[in-house]
Formats: C-alpha cells, structure tokens, sequence
C-alpha cells in the first residue's frame, strides 16, 4: 500500500468523499456530512489529507485531520480532529484504516497537536469499535453535530 499526502480538493479525494457521502446518505438519510470544510484546513500546518492507493495506483482509502482550537463548538486548544476517513468496500478489513489512523495521528503530534479528536455516529459501528480499540475514550460532543442525537465524539491523547 503506497499512502501519499495529497490536497484535499485533489481528484482522488474529492472521488472517495463522494463515495463516503453516499455511505453516510445510507446509513443516516441526510444526503451526507454538511460539516463547513476547506482544502485550507488540510494544508500544512493546518493539517494533511492522507490517500491509501493499492498496487495498480487505485486510490482504495483516506483520511485527514485538521487543527481545531477552543471554539463555540466546543473544541480545546491543541485540538486535531480527524475527517473523513474512508476505506472502499472490498479493501475493508486488511488494516487500512489503521494504518491511515496511525500515520495521522503521528503527523498532528510532530505537529504539536495535543489530542485527536472525532466526531462519528451511532449508524457506523464499524467507525466506533476502530476507534475504541485504538486508544480512543468517549469525550464531549463538539463540532457541527454536536447536538444531534447520533452523533458520538472520542478523544485520544496525543
């Protein structure tokens, strides 16, 4: 697996987000996230967006993070929250989206960050035992969804 930083309006990415929107349009009924982003937020140092690509250069997984500090949305100062981490369907369950997490979460701590955080929902529970099993602890709910019902927030120290 060859994982390459990329924009986040890079051709490859905006094709997963779309695919990973669709998935959330099915399993929640919203047409998708509406989470506010930007390429800006995954640009150095403000963050990176990360594209997992298979031997014959297909991208097959992604995931980015972002610096979020003490805002009305209830993130903290050091903050690094996690975005859109994807893996297509037939690649799932050969560790991709550890390894993407992994190299994530290495990048925001070289980068000062202090703690990981994520948003995710009650309809992705394959999302939440990842997390779980990786360090991750139930935190405060903050960001865009943070009063919706389904909505699941996690933190890990960095």
């Amino acid at each position: 697996m060859d994982i390459r930083r990329v924009p986040y309006d890079h051709p490859d990415a905006v094709k997963l987000d779309a695919e990973v929107q669709a998935e959330y349009h099915v399993r929640y009924g919203d047409g998708g996230d509406s989470t506010p982003m930007h390429p800006v937020d995954f640009t150095p140092p403000n963050g990176i967006y990360l594209i997992a690509y298979d031997e014959a250069g297909v991208p097959v997984a992604s995931g980015g993070w972002r610096v979020q500090n003490a805002n009305g949305e209830g993130n903290l100062d050091g903050d690094a929250e996690l975005k859109r981490m994807y893996v297509i369907e037939q690649m799932r369950g050969r560790g991709l989206a550890r390894r993407i997490l992994a190299a994530l979460e290495d990048d925001a701590r070289a980068a000062g960050r202090l703690r990981m955080v994520l948003e995710t929902g009650t309809q992705q529970p394959e999302a939440i035992a990842l997390y779980t099993s990786s360090g991750y602890a139930p935190c405060e709910k903050f960001g865009y969804y943070r009063f919706h019902e389904d909505s699941r927030c996690y933190a890990k120290p960095l």
